[in-house]
């Protein structure tokens, strides 16, 4: 029973929650109390915190919760059916090993149910517990960071920094992709560009995003986990007092990011790490959550092997290679058809990678995408 490894949310929470308006989010969410342990049945998104912050070396830092909660809870919902459930905290223990343990615990119970665990607070290395939530699912991972630079720093390093590191390196090794969007290039070391490149991972810088978020809808639709540092976002919108970031996402672009994360079919965690305990976050955190929570409720559930007649079929002749592109004639969503022959995929002859319009015009003028090409490379 997971809720051994979760604080109940706070009495200030549950009368605050009582005295909103009946339009509210807040009035809708089902509360995790001292008293009340929430039906998960029809539950399909849960609200879990995490006041762990030492893998950033924060010991004595910790984050109110109740701040964020109320501001969350006092904005109106669009028009949304599906069950969402305010879990609590999730117990930090005595190491951050403990709490990786805690926090894996949790995840992997929720996402056996099919809710997705919506993990706020705590440094970012919280999302290595989250791929190890997946370790007994039987299945490979795809990992999306939204973050100013790469956690690729050796292990002696601090443990928010060097998390990646230990994903890629660490048995069970799960990992079929990573992508990082909206990094910074100077805040990125040369050597953990050539290991990206190396292992035919997908990166955005922060200029691609500014120009056109809509880029990395693709690298959304095919991600398993998206694990978002605030440190990605300026400070002028963040409203992170505490450490200066001149450049990054704004408001509105990561709210953009954040629906795209929700549209996913895919998507089974969402978290969102790294707070600076500064109370002007809250209003940001809670949108992001609020454009999350909108983007689920206008997922389509569509994938074209499962119901070939919803889309057109191009095949495309590019570099002497035919590629196999399927249009959703609901959504105008596009994928191409990849052969896999790697160890990983013994059973899965084929399989869909999320691209754009733009790779399939891209490939009619015989130019092949990107990011066939890098997983292509990957199957062999």
């Amino acid at each position: 029973m997971i809720f051994e490894y979760l604080q109940p949310v706070s009495e200030e929470i549950q009368k605050f929650t009582e005295n909103l308006s009946n339009q509210t989010l807040g009035k809708k969410v089902v509360l995790h109390t001292e008293t009340d342990y929430p039906n998960l049945d029809n539950i399909s998104l849960a609200i879990i915190c995490v006041n762990e912050n030492r893998g950033a070396d924060l010991d004595n830092e910790t984050y109110n919760f109740d701040n964020f909660r109320k501001t969350l809870y006092s904005l109106f919902p669009g028009n949304w059916n599906k069950g969402i459930a305010d879990l609590g905290d999730a117990l930090v223990g005595n190491e951050t090993s403990d709490t990786y343990f805690v926090l894996k615990t949790i995840c992997t119970d929720l996402i056996k149910q099919k809710i997705i665990p919506l993990v706020i607070g705590g440094s970012q290395d919280l999302t290595y517990a989250i791929y190890r939530a997946f370790d007994k699912l039987d299945q490979m991972v795809n990992l999306v960071t939204i973050d100013n630079k790469f956690d690729f720093a050796k292990e002696e390093k601090l443990e928010s920094d060097s998390y990646l590191s230990r994903i890629i390196v660490e048995e069970p090794n799960n990992l079929y992709n990573f992508s990082s969007v909206g990094y910074q290039t100077y805040y990125t070391s040369q050597e953990e560009i050539d290991l990206i490149e190396k292992l035919y991972f997908d990166t955005y810088r922060l200029g691609e995003i500014i120009k056109n978020p809509a880029i990395v809808e693709p690298i959304f639709r095919d991600a398993d986990i998206i694990s978002l540092d605030l440190k990605a976002i300026k400070s002028s919108d963040s409203g992170n007092t505490s450490e200066f970031y001149p450049n990054g996402l704004d408001g509105r672009e990561i709210c953009t990011l954040a629906r795209y994360a929700g549209i996913s079919d895919k998507v089974s965690v969402f978290g969102v790490f790294n707070q600076f305990y500064s109370k002007n976050e809250n209003e940001l955190i809670a949108q992001i959550i609020w454009y999350f929570i909108e983007g689920f409720h206008l997922r389509t559930y569509e994938y074209p092997f499962e119901e070939k007649t919803n889309y057109y079929r191009y095949t495309v002749l590019a570099d002497d290679e035919e590629l196999v592109f399927y249009k959703s004639n609901r959504s105008e969503r596009w994928w191409i058809e990849i052969n896999y022959n790697n160890l990983y995929n013994k059973n899965v002859k084929k399989t869909l990678l999320p691209c754009t319009n733009e790779d399939y015009i891209a490939a009619c003028n015989a130019e092949i995408p990107e990011r066939w090409w890098k997983a292509h490379k990957k199957s062999y």
